[in-house]
């Protein structure tokens, strides 16, 4: 099975069509959870057990949700969520450079050195302080999530409240995102510094979008941080101390992709379909249509959506895409932009 580990989760959950295939009996309840994109009433598998390599993790309640979306995203079937339920137990190590994770019980522990300790504050999620700066210099409390695939991103309403912006020549553009209750339309561009610690990253993607349901908790958050930018350190989650340290990785001065398409793509029934072209946007002018099945990009003939992702997502590239429409092979040149 496979599950994102998430600390944007306050608590822990499976796929519905997981229990569905798994005949998981679940209970009703009324109980919603809210994310980006929406809110959702859940069932819940009560009292269960979660088994892990080397240690099995007992008495959690997972609620269920629809995670189809994450699947056709990813291009492999997303079965659930650990988050706090799971976290809150044991301290947690992410390595990004060997792309393992450590399960340590609670208790004293010698963070390595060369890192920074962050001292957030812990509801069921952990929110960090962070400097951000673009028109204006500003200190501002961040949800810290490692579940959201996206560099950094900000509810409008606190883009227009704090004035963070500067007044940006280029035009704003938009792009498709998935949230946990479905897909949204944000605006996506550049803010010029954020600083996490002592550590600064410059001209950072930036996704602003409208937090109908208050999902950021605005004016208290801002928004929050993602996986993006946290990958850039070796993390070392410890919930009982209400501790987070974080060390630079080799990937902490990777370059970010400031390419832009419009063109949203998923993995669904083992091909990869085109779901949303953006107005005027790239693919748009390219001429894409939602419903075309890519078969290649640049002749890599692999069908893996991830490496299709990382071609696209080269600034000022052309692009060439075999696609098949109505039965019929075509192929497509885009050349991407960027928002910089």
């Amino acid at each position: 099975m496979n599950f994102i580990l998430d600390t944007g989760s306050g608590g822990i959950s499976l796929d519905s069509t997981t229990v569905l295939a798994m005949k998981i009996p679940i209970t009703p309840s009324e109980r919603t959870i809210k994310g980006i994109g929406g809110v959702r009433k859940v069932s819940f598998l009560y009292d269960a057990t979660l088994h892990l390599p080397g240690v099995d993790v007992q008495n959690l309640d997972f609620h269920v949700n629809d995670y189809e979306l994450l699947s056709f995203s990813y291009g492999l079937h997303i079965d659930g969520i650990i988050g706090y339920s799971f976290l809150s137990r044991y301290i947690v190590q992410i390595n990004y450079d060997k792309q393992i994770i450590n399960v340590l019980t609670k208790g004293d522990i010698v963070y390595p050195k060369g890192g920074y300790l962050l001292n957030p504050i812990f509801t069921t999620l952990p929110i960090q302080s962070l400097q951000i700066k673009d028109n204006r210099k500003l200190v501002q409390n961040f949800y810290f999530d490692t579940g959201a695939g996206l560099n950094f991103l900000l509810s409008e309403e606190y883009a227009t409240d704090s004035v963070v912006l500067r007044k940006k020549k280029k035009k704003p553009v938009f792009t498709q995102a998935e949230g946990m209750g479905g897909k949204m339309t944000m605006r996506l561009t550049t803010l010029k510094e954020v600083r996490i610690g002592p550590y600064r990253f410059r001209n950072v993607p930036t996704l602003f979008f409208k937090d109908e349901n208050n999902v950021t908790n605005y004016p208290y958050l801002g928004g929050l941080i993602g996986n993006d930018l946290l990958r850039r350190f070796n993390v070392t989650l410890n919930y009982q101390k209400r501790e987070i340290h974080i060390i630079p990785n080799t990937h902490f001065r990777d370059l970010f992709d400031y390419a832009y398409s419009g063109l949203s793509i998923y993995y669904i029934d083992e091909k990869i379909e085109v779901d949303d072209v953006v107005p005027n946007s790239p693919a748009d002018k390219a001429g894409f249509k939602k419903g075309d099945v890519i078969l290649s990009v640049n002749n890599d003939f692999s069908n893996n959506i991830q490496a299709y992702k990382n071609v696209i997502q080269s600034s000022l590239q052309k692009i060439r895409f075999l696609i098949l429409r109505d039965g019929s092979p075509e192929v497509i040149t885009m050349k991407t932009v960027s928002i910089l």
